[in-house]
């Protein structure tokens, strides 16, 4: 008989309010907020994007879709009224991809592991919105598109040229997106909001191993539009940050800004260590020391666990330090069989260095102070995902369980080790129910996060 193994658990999330109770008696409210129209803003972590890929239940299971359901519950005249209409593709298999399942992984050595693989299904498609027949009068709820940067929003003819995922919906694939949000603000005239942009200004950066511009000098490479692995320049995320929210509120809408999280304590960066090189013989230890010895270079090894020999980004071959990190991509056969890491140094496309990972943090920093100070000057709600993703990162205890950004075992990421699972979001939408009740007032009942799948076998 075949079976299902779901892997993860609830967690509080640090604040208790995020653990839903049978005794909660307060009846839902909006407060100073009207949820009436709901419009969700965003890239990848929006659209409900995860497995490394669209698919229905993705969608079915994003974070906004948990809002709407929890706004809905108000019967004072001033909760969300549905349909939620999302975009959706076709089917559960992946689009424009395939997406990623838990499977068996075989190994040049053979030894084998769970983890994931590339489904073999059919590919789904992209559904009934393309941009020259839009459906339902061209009202969506959550127009996020996977991977749009900040920085895109100013580019004419982005969704014709550089994302798919936009023109299978947009009403002008060779228009800007922020021409594309003034049509859909128009359309469905907003009375909330959420908006999550950011995090891919930095994303691809971090994908790419830092092989990037990661100092915010960058320049377009083509019109308005920069390279994927570059960092988006401040001003230019500063000046079109500003123009999207100017478009969202343009209708006298109340909202919720959420900030950037540090992407480098997601599992994808996390979930090969560092210091990763086990050596069981010190004799062994001694041979390797040698041989890097001969070529010049002085790294001492030891018996037990060492860190990854690396080339860093001045193509440099030295030990990786502590707080470095290895990209989840890196072929373990490579490690196991063809000596990367021990007799031959990790190629830089897979490792973020010291500095790379201070780039990245750096602008988010930066990226995060200009979205607080949004939300100060607009009056909105300012959601600190930030805050929310380093104390997942630490592990947090609920009912005996340890909930954390573990890969796999940690409930709440998908397999693509940088997307949250239909659990994870349903925690941050907790997360965002409880800065929006704090700030407007409400009391919009919190989900049940623990009634989501985790990570299916």
């Amino acid at each position: 008989m075949k079976k299902l193994y779901t892997i993860g658990a609830l967690a509080t999330v640090l604040f208790s309010a995020c653990r839903p109770s049978a005794n909660v008696t307060t009846p839902p409210t909006s407060g100073d907020a009207v949820f009436t129209n709901y419009l969700a803003v965003g890239c990848s972590f929006t659209s409900g994007y995860a497995d490394d890929a669209l698919t229905v239940s993705g969608q079915l299971n994003s974070y906004p879709q948990r809002l709407f359901e929890q706004m809905e519950t108000i019967k004072s005249g001033n909760g969300a009224t549905g349909p939620f209409i999302q975009p959706l593709v076709t089917g559960d298999n992946g689009y424009p991809t395939p997406k990623l399942v838990a499977g068996t992984k075989y190994y040049c050595d053979g030894t084998s592991s769970i983890g994931p693989v590339v489904s073999i299904l059919p590919l789904d498609s992209n559904g009934s919105w393309r941009y020259t027949s839009p459906v339902n009068n061209g009202q969506i709820n959550n127009i996020a598109v996977p991977f749009i940067r900040v920085a895109d929003y100013a580019v004419a003819g982005y969704a014709n040229n550089n994302n798919m995922l936009a023109k299978r919906f947009y009403y002008d694939a060779n228009k800007r997106p922020l021409d594309e949000l003034y049509s859909r603000v128009f359309n469905l005239h907003p009375t909330f909001f959420t908006v999550w942009l950011g995090a891919t200004d930095v994303l691809g950066y971090a994908l790419a191993g830092g092989q990037g511009n990661g100092t915010g000098t960058a320049t377009p490479v083509l019109g308005n539009y920069y390279n994927q692995n570059d960092i988006t320049p401040f001003q230019v995320f500063a000046d079109y940050y500003d123009s999207v929210v100017t478009a969202v509120s343009s209708t006298s809408a109340s909202g919720a800004l959420l900030n950037v999280p540090d992407i480098t304590a997601l599992p994808y960066f996390t979930a090969v260590p560092s210091n990763g090189l086990v050596i069981t013989r010190q004799s062994h230890a001694d041979s390797l020391q040698a041989l890097y010895k001969s070529r010049g270079f002085d790294i001492v090894f030891q018996e037990g666990k060492n860190q990854y020999v690396i080339k860093d980004n001045d193509d440099k071959t030295r030990q990786s330090v502590p707080g470095e990190l290895i990209l989840m991509t890196i072929p373990r056969d490579s490690i196991i069989c063809a000596g990367w890491g021990s007799t031959k140094p990790i190629p830089k496309e897979y490792v973020l260095t010291t500095d790379e990972l201070q780039n990245i943090r750096t602008m988010v920093d930066k990226y995060n102070e200009n979205i607080r100070q949004q939300c100060i000057r607009r009056k909105l709600a300012y959601v600190d995902i930030n805050a929310f993703m380093k104390t997942l990162a630490s592990g947090m205890p609920y009912n005996g369980i340890k909930y954390s950004a573990e890969y796999m075992s940690g409930g709440a990421f998908s397999l693509d080790g940088v997307h949250m699972n239909a659990r994870g979001n349903a925690l941050i939408a907790n997360y965002v129910l409880n800065t929006i009740n704090t700030y407007y007032h409400s009391t919009v009942p919190l989900t049940d996060a623990n009634k989501f799948p985790g990570v299916k076998y």
